[in-house]
């Protein structure tokens, strides 16, 4: 079969990891190279978690650093959620690699140039990386097929009301990134958050005799707790969506919008705004906005890629 030339751009991140985990299992997934952005946790440390990931699914992928910040606003990090090491409490063995010299947005781009217009580009974190990417090539959008992205929202927030963090951390970059031309697929958080897993089926992944399952349970146990607190049945592996959407999108509906990005709202900062639920369009259908999934099949395929 033909596999899906893809780059994961990440901040793991425990859902990043869960994400990861699963495109190494995937048969449709051929993925080229991780780039790393700061986000979750600061750049030093998404790009050894990258690497430690790589050790973990036994696939040595290159891993590219990228930016250590947004384009013009403060880093803002997502710890409270994934703790200092961005594992939760757990941890992984350090890689005997490091990352390759090149940085993040021109690896992205000899990628791209490698596989025009069939480059499939996953994004989990801040677009930072990405906005230098198409502000220092501008061909790319030309040279890659879909962006597939873990993050924004139609509807709500997580890190504001009305915006979600990958978008917030970095609302300049993923404004660039919405008026590239790059057909966008946004997995947001109303799909996102219907990619659970539940405490009793996440428990039994503490004896498992997977590695990666043993991992996934500890590294997810406080956001677990939080997502709970929270009013959500389960864990929400957000950044493990895009993944699955990409492998078997007949497990999703969806639907053609315009997408834009507030960056200069006191309130609505970051906010992705969608003509979905508008009676005033936007005069583009810039992004395929993905709103519901196969639980169960995703569960399965998570399972499966935790447990093998």
């Amino acid at each position: 079969m033909n596999k899906y030339p893809v780059w994961i751009d990440c901040d793991p991140g425990v859902d990043d990891a869960a994400a990861i985990i699963l495109a190494s299992s995937l048969k449709e997934l051929d993925i080229l190279g991780i780039s790393t952005v700061a986000g979750n946790v600061p750049l030093r440390t998404t790009t050894a978690n990258a690497l430690k990931l790589g050790d973990l699914v036994g696939q040595p992928y290159p891993v590219y650093a990228g930016a250590a910040g947004p384009v013009v606003r403060p880093y803002l990090d997502g710890t409270d959620f994934h703790g200092e090491g961005g594992f939760g409490t757990a941890s992984l063995p350090e890689s005997s690699r490091r990352a390759e010299p090149m940085k993040a947005w021109d690896a992205l781009y000899a990628a791209a140039k490698a596989h025009p217009g069939t480059l499939e580009l996953i994004t989990m974190g801040p677009l930072t990386n990405i906005a230098i990417a198409l502000e220092t090539y501008p061909d790319l959008p030309k040279l890659i097929h879909r962006l597939l992205m873990m993050g924004g929202s139609v509807t709500r927030g997580n890190r504001t009301p009305c915006a979600e963090y990958n978008i917030y951390a970095d609302p300049e970059a993923a404004q660039v990134v919405f008026r590239s031309g790059i057909p966008v697929v946004m997995c947001g958080l109303e799909v996102t958050e219907l990619a659970y897993i539940l405490p009793e089926e996440w428990e039994p992944l503490k004896d498992s005799p997977s590695e990666k399952a043993r991992f996934f349970h500890d590294a997810s146990r406080f956001i677990l707790e939080r997502n709970l607190e929270n009013g959500h049945p389960g864990f929400c592996i957000h950044d493990a969506v895009p993944v699955f959407y990409l492998a078997h999108p007949e497990c999703f509906k969806a639907e053609p919008a315009g997408v834009f990005v507030e960056t200069q709202g006191e309130l609505t900062l970051g906010k992705t705004v969608c003509d979905l639920y508008t009676d005033k369009q936007f005069e583009v259908k810039n992004t395929l906005v993905v709103l519901d999934i196969d639980r169960k099949a995703f569960l399965t395929a998570l399972l499966n890629a935790l447990e093998h």
